[in-house]
Protein backbone atom coordinates (compact mmCIF):
# COMPACT_ATOMS: atom_id res chain seq x y z
CA UNK A 1 0.00 0.00 0.00
CA UNK A 2 1.58 3.28 -1.07
CA UNK A 3 0.74 6.77 0.54
CA UNK A 4 1.15 10.08 -1.00
CA UNK A 5 0.97 13.36 1.55
CA UNK A 6 -2.01 15.10 1.59
CA UNK A 7 -1.31 18.80 0.08
CA UNK A 8 -4.39 21.20 0.96
CA UNK A 9 -4.40 24.16 -0.44
CA UNK A 10 -1.24 26.24 -1.70
CA UNK A 11 0.75 29.59 -0.71
CA UNK A 12 1.86 29.83 3.07
CA UNK A 13 -1.78 29.41 4.15
CA UNK A 14 -1.21 25.55 2.56
CA UNK A 15 1.67 25.41 4.29
CA UNK A 16 0.44 26.44 7.67
CA UNK A 17 -2.01 23.37 7.40
CA UNK A 18 1.06 20.86 6.20
CA UNK A 19 3.00 21.81 9.28
CA UNK A 20 0.16 20.73 10.65
CA UNK A 21 -0.35 17.25 9.52
CA UNK A 22 3.51 17.04 8.99
CA UNK A 23 3.62 14.27 12.18
CA UNK A 24 1.16 12.11 10.98
CA UNK A 25 1.62 12.36 7.45
CA UNK A 26 5.48 11.82 7.80
CA UNK A 27 4.66 8.69 9.85
CA UNK A 28 2.16 7.37 7.23
CA UNK A 29 4.67 7.82 4.68
CA UNK A 30 7.21 5.93 6.34
CA UNK A 31 5.30 3.37 7.11
CA UNK A 32 4.51 2.28 3.69
CA UNK A 33 6.36 -0.78 2.19
CA UNK A 34 8.88 0.25 -0.26
CA UNK A 35 10.73 2.38 2.17
CA UNK A 36 10.49 -0.05 5.39
CA UNK A 37 11.66 -2.91 2.30
CA UNK A 38 14.75 -0.86 1.55
CA UNK A 39 15.71 0.64 4.88
CA UNK A 40 15.83 -2.81 6.06
CA UNK A 41 18.03 -4.15 3.01
CA UNK A 42 20.39 -1.07 3.99
CA UNK A 43 20.47 -1.89 7.39
CA UNK A 44 21.18 -5.69 6.84
CA UNK A 45 23.88 -4.85 4.06
CA UNK A 46 25.73 -1.88 4.48
CA UNK A 47 28.46 -3.22 6.83
CA UNK A 48 29.66 -5.42 3.98
CA UNK A 49 30.04 -2.13 2.38
CA UNK A 50 34.04 -1.01 2.86
CA UNK A 51 35.19 0.29 -0.06
CA UNK A 52 33.61 3.04 -2.18
CA UNK A 53 33.10 0.27 -5.12
CA UNK A 54 31.39 -1.97 -2.77
CA UNK A 55 29.03 0.84 -1.91
CA UNK A 56 27.99 1.88 -5.44
CA UNK A 57 27.88 -1.83 -7.24
CA UNK A 58 24.55 -2.11 -5.08
CA UNK A 59 21.61 -0.01 -6.45
CA UNK A 60 19.58 -0.03 -3.50
CA UNK A 61 22.33 0.82 -1.03
CA UNK A 62 23.44 3.31 -3.13
CA UNK A 63 20.05 5.06 -3.31
CA UNK A 64 19.15 5.25 0.53
CA UNK A 65 22.96 6.19 0.74
CA UNK A 66 22.56 9.05 -1.55
CA UNK A 67 18.72 10.10 -0.44
CA UNK A 68 19.99 10.93 3.01
CA UNK A 69 22.31 13.37 2.42
CA UNK A 70 20.00 15.01 -0.39
CA UNK A 71 22.02 13.78 -3.56
CA UNK A 72 19.63 11.06 -4.89
CA UNK A 73 19.88 12.78 -8.43
CA UNK A 74 23.62 10.91 -8.64
CA UNK A 75 22.13 7.37 -8.38
CA UNK A 76 23.11 7.21 -12.16
CA UNK A 77 26.42 8.92 -11.63
CA UNK A 78 28.02 5.91 -10.04
CA UNK A 79 31.59 6.96 -11.47
CA UNK A 80 31.46 10.33 -10.28
CA UNK A 81 29.79 9.10 -6.71
CA UNK A 82 33.17 6.34 -6.14
CA UNK A 83 35.46 9.14 -6.89
CA UNK A 84 33.74 11.70 -4.16
CA UNK A 85 33.76 8.54 -1.81
CA UNK A 86 37.30 7.30 -2.71
CA UNK A 87 38.85 10.67 -2.54
CA UNK A 88 37.53 11.07 1.34
CA UNK A 89 38.29 14.49 2.58
CA UNK A 90 41.73 14.36 3.88
CA UNK A 91 43.57 16.23 1.20
CA UNK A 92 43.04 19.50 -0.41
CA UNK A 93 42.71 18.07 -3.84
CA UNK A 94 40.20 15.61 -2.76
CA UNK A 95 36.95 16.14 -5.34
CA UNK A 96 34.34 16.35 -2.32
CA UNK A 97 36.89 19.14 -1.12
CA UNK A 98 37.09 21.10 -4.60
CA UNK A 99 33.25 21.04 -5.16
CA UNK A 100 31.02 23.97 -3.77
CA UNK A 101 28.11 21.77 -2.29
CA UNK A 102 29.37 21.27 0.80
CA UNK A 103 26.65 18.01 0.80
CA UNK A 104 29.01 15.95 -0.64
CA UNK A 105 31.78 16.51 1.83
CA UNK A 106 29.22 15.26 4.22
CA UNK A 107 28.50 12.29 2.45
CA UNK A 108 32.24 11.31 1.93
CA UNK A 109 33.48 12.40 5.58
CA UNK A 110 30.43 10.19 7.13
CA UNK A 111 31.11 6.95 4.88
CA UNK A 112 34.59 7.20 5.17
CA UNK A 113 35.73 4.80 2.29
CA UNK A 114 38.79 6.15 1.10
CA UNK A 115 40.64 3.80 3.52
CA UNK A 116 42.11 5.64 5.50
CA UNK A 117 40.70 4.52 8.70
CA UNK A 118 37.16 2.73 9.86
CA UNK A 119 34.45 3.30 7.77
CA UNK A 120 31.57 4.47 8.93
CA UNK A 121 29.29 1.66 7.47
CA UNK A 122 30.54 -0.20 10.64
CA UNK A 123 28.69 2.38 12.80
CA UNK A 124 25.80 1.33 14.24
CA UNK A 125 24.94 5.21 15.27
CA UNK A 126 25.67 6.62 11.35
CA UNK A 127 23.88 3.59 9.61
CA UNK A 128 20.40 4.78 12.26
CA UNK A 129 21.25 8.37 11.45
CA UNK A 130 21.47 7.78 7.44
CA UNK A 131 18.39 5.52 7.71
CA UNK A 132 16.44 8.31 9.59
CA UNK A 133 17.79 10.47 7.46
CA UNK A 134 16.55 8.37 4.41
CA UNK A 135 13.55 8.78 5.90
CA UNK A 136 13.24 12.41 6.13
CA UNK A 137 14.06 13.54 2.44
CA UNK A 138 11.84 10.91 0.77
CA UNK A 139 9.10 12.07 2.46
CA UNK A 140 10.03 15.75 1.31
CA UNK A 141 10.86 14.60 -2.03
CA UNK A 142 7.04 13.07 -2.26
CA UNK A 143 5.73 16.61 -0.88
CA UNK A 144 7.97 17.64 -3.75
CA UNK A 145 6.06 15.94 -6.11
CA UNK A 146 3.07 18.04 -5.84
CA UNK A 147 4.18 21.15 -4.33
CA UNK A 148 8.27 21.67 -4.50
CA UNK A 149 8.02 25.20 -3.07
CA UNK A 150 6.75 23.41 0.27
CA UNK A 151 9.81 20.33 -0.53
CA UNK A 152 12.50 23.27 -0.13
CA UNK A 153 10.71 24.94 2.87
CA UNK A 154 10.91 21.80 4.56
CA UNK A 155 14.16 21.01 3.70
CA UNK A 156 15.46 24.60 4.80
CA UNK A 157 13.66 24.42 8.17
CA UNK A 158 15.70 21.30 8.81
CA UNK A 159 19.17 22.12 7.44
CA UNK A 160 19.26 25.57 8.22
CA UNK A 161 18.56 25.06 11.54
CA UNK A 162 21.30 22.08 12.19
CA UNK A 163 23.52 25.22 10.20
CA UNK A 164 22.61 28.03 12.29
CA UNK A 165 23.15 26.11 15.97
CA UNK A 166 26.75 24.87 14.48
CA UNK A 167 29.10 26.52 16.83
CA UNK A 168 32.41 25.27 15.22
CA UNK A 169 31.51 27.52 12.30
CA UNK A 170 31.87 31.39 12.29
CA UNK A 171 29.02 33.37 10.54
CA UNK A 172 31.04 33.43 7.41
CA UNK A 173 31.38 29.97 7.32
CA UNK A 174 27.68 29.41 7.73
CA UNK A 175 26.71 31.78 4.96
CA UNK A 176 29.24 29.83 3.02
CA UNK A 177 27.49 26.62 3.41
CA UNK A 178 24.00 28.27 2.40
CA UNK A 179 25.50 29.79 -0.67
CA UNK A 180 27.64 26.56 -1.76
CA UNK A 181 24.05 24.40 -1.09
CA UNK A 182 21.95 24.86 -3.39
CA UNK A 183 18.21 23.82 -2.09
CA UNK A 184 19.10 26.38 0.97
CA UNK A 185 20.36 28.95 -1.13
CA UNK A 186 17.31 28.97 -3.39
CA UNK A 187 15.02 29.53 -0.39
CA UNK A 188 17.69 33.15 0.09
CA UNK A 189 17.82 34.10 -2.68
CA UNK A 190 13.63 33.84 -3.56
CA UNK A 191 13.23 35.19 0.12
CA UNK A 192 15.85 38.08 0.06
CA UNK A 193 14.26 39.16 -3.48
CA UNK A 194 17.55 38.03 -5.56
CA UNK A 195 17.21 36.89 -9.14
CA UNK A 196 19.36 34.28 -11.04
CA UNK A 197 21.61 37.19 -12.21
CA UNK A 198 22.63 37.08 -8.18
CA UNK A 199 24.64 34.20 -9.02
CA UNK A 200 27.03 36.13 -11.48
CA UNK A 201 28.43 38.57 -8.58
CA UNK A 202 32.10 37.88 -7.09
CA UNK A 203 31.11 35.18 -4.05
CA UNK A 204 32.49 38.10 -1.53
CA UNK A 205 30.09 40.32 -2.75
CA UNK A 206 27.24 37.71 -2.90
CA UNK A 207 28.42 37.26 1.23
CA UNK A 208 27.86 40.86 1.64
CA UNK A 209 25.08 41.40 -0.39
CA UNK A 210 23.78 38.29 1.65
CA UNK A 211 24.74 39.50 5.10
CA UNK A 212 23.26 43.52 4.22
CA UNK A 213 19.72 42.36 3.22
CA UNK A 214 19.16 40.00 6.58
CA UNK A 215 19.69 42.99 8.68
CA UNK A 216 17.25 44.70 6.52
CA UNK A 217 14.74 42.17 6.85
CA UNK A 218 15.31 41.11 10.90
CA UNK A 219 18.20 43.67 11.98
CA UNK A 220 21.03 40.79 12.52
CA UNK A 221 23.36 39.50 9.46
CA UNK A 222 24.58 36.39 11.39
CA UNK A 223 22.77 33.06 10.55
CA UNK A 224 23.18 31.96 13.93
CA UNK A 225 20.04 34.31 14.27
CA UNK A 226 17.63 31.69 12.33
CA UNK A 227 17.69 29.04 15.52
CA UNK A 228 15.07 31.12 16.10
CA UNK A 229 11.66 29.58 15.71
CA UNK A 230 10.18 32.96 14.69
CA UNK A 231 12.87 33.88 12.69
CA UNK A 232 13.02 30.83 10.70
CA UNK A 233 9.21 31.03 9.76
CA UNK A 234 9.46 34.59 8.82
CA UNK A 235 12.02 33.36 6.20
CA UNK A 236 10.17 30.20 5.28
CA UNK A 237 6.73 32.47 4.81
CA UNK A 238 8.69 35.29 2.94
CA UNK A 239 9.76 32.85 0.67
CA UNK A 240 6.75 31.22 0.02
CA UNK A 241 4.94 34.04 -0.64
CA UNK A 242 7.12 35.25 -3.22
CA UNK A 243 7.62 31.88 -4.44
CA UNK A 244 3.66 32.39 -5.22
CA UNK A 245 3.42 35.66 -6.57
CA UNK A 246 3.63 36.17 -10.12
CA UNK A 247 6.75 38.24 -11.49
CA UNK A 248 9.19 40.24 -9.85
CA UNK A 249 10.89 43.40 -10.14
CA UNK A 250 14.43 44.67 -10.97
CA UNK A 251 17.72 42.47 -11.20
CA UNK A 252 19.18 40.10 -8.90
CA UNK A 253 22.52 41.39 -8.91
CA UNK A 254 21.38 45.67 -9.26
CA UNK A 255 18.99 44.57 -5.86
CA UNK A 256 22.49 43.13 -4.36
CA UNK A 257 24.91 45.76 -5.21
CA UNK A 258 22.40 48.47 -4.15
CA UNK A 259 22.63 46.98 -0.55
CA UNK A 260 25.92 46.05 -0.78
CA UNK A 261 26.25 50.09 -1.17
CA UNK A 262 23.79 50.99 1.28
CA UNK A 263 25.94 48.48 3.84
CA UNK A 264 28.89 50.35 2.68
CA UNK A 265 30.06 53.14 5.06
CA UNK A 266 30.52 56.30 3.96
CA UNK A 267 28.42 55.88 0.43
Amino acid sequence: MSFTPAIIGEGYSGWQLLRKQLPAQKQAYVATATLQREAAYFRQKISGAVTAGDLVSDRTLLKVALTAFGLEADLNARAFVRKVLSDGVAGTSALANRLADKRYRAFASGFGLDGTGLPGTLDKEFVDKVIADFYTRSFEAAVGETNSTYRLALNANRELTETARNSALTEDAKWFTIMGNKPLRTVFEKAFGFTASFGALDIDQQLQALKARATAIFGDSSVSQFSSPDRLEKLTRDYIIKSTSTGSSGSGAENALTLLRQATPGR
